[in-house]
């Protein structure tokens, strides 16, 4: 499982230029101005609560854990975090390796009000007018997978098309190297994740997070992501102020996803 993460985006690099073959980007520039503004993703998740924020992840499957759901169903399963008190929802996107499409996203947002993240491999501006056009309203950047010039441009390009960005870190070198960036260009679009997996090996420790905290200047707008499993696990994090979490392959492994939010959120 070492260096899945340059797997990943070696493979993410192919699949950008055959999705730029079939569909130039001139044509998803093309139909932005005609989708529907997005949703405040930022707003919904950083919103002040006397409970923790989830952002609970629709995945049909993932490189450490294989196939999660076989009666996978987007739609259903966004259906029970509405119900249950997701703030917003994440969709997998990435095909050969989370069994994601990007089309589950118009589809969830036809039928639940809360805002969605298109969590996938981000490397290239195409992928974001395809997020635009597709529905999402936020995205993910790995600093891991982007340099600086890489990262930059992307996010100011994000903004410019009204898209909350979830930047996400997980090395301690990372986190230096991109905090100068978190909330530019405009702080109301902009997150910063920890996650809580390492997506070169896959292992997942939840105190990778409040390891990292000293690093953080406003813990207000940061994600922990990944390894979150238990009410005892969200309340050392809000003890640590951490109030926004990332929650998806625990929640898809329960026989009641919405149940199982719940009992997250309130123990």
């Amino acid at each position: 499982m070492a260096n899945i993460l340059d797997e990943i985006v070696a493979h993410k690099r192919i699949e950008v230029e055959s999705a730029k073959a079939r569909v130039p980007q001139s044509e998803l520039e093309a139909q932005v101005p005609d989708s529907a503004k997005p949703r405040n993703f930022f707003a919904a998740v950083t919103r002040a609560s006397s409970t923790v924020n989830v952002i609970a992840e629709v995945k049909r499957a993932s490189p450490s854990a294989g196939l999660i759901r076989p009666d996978f169903d987007p739609v259903a399963i966004a259906k029970m975090y509405h119900e249950n008190g997701a703030a917003a929802i994440s969709c997998l996107t990435d095909a050969k390796y989370f069994q994601g499409e990007l089309g589950f996203i118009d589809r969830i947002k036809s039928a639940v009000p809360l805002p969605v993240l298109r969590k996938d491999f981000i490397i290239d501006p195409y992928q974001l007018y395809e997020s635009r056009v597709h529905g999402a309203d936020a995205v993910l950047l790995i600093a891991e997978c982007l340099n600086e010039g890489e990262l930059v441009d992307l996010l100011i390009l994000a903004t410019q098309l009204q898209l909350t960005t979830l930047l996400e870190v997980h090395d301690v070198d990372s986190l230096l190297r991109v905090r100068p960036h978190v909330g530019f260009p405009h702080r109301g679009y902009s997150l910063l994740g920890i996650n809580n997996r390492d997506l070169r090996t896959m292992t997942t420790d939840l105190n990778h997070t409040l390891r990292l905290l000293d690093l953080v200047e406003d813990t207000r707008h940061l994600v922990s992501e990944s390894g979150i499993r238990t009410h005892d696990d969200v309340h050392r994090l809000q003890r640590a102020g951490v109030n926004i979490v990332l929650v998806g392959e625990h929640l898809m492994k329960q026989d009641d996803p919405g149940e199982a939010l719940r009992k997250l959120i309130h123990g």
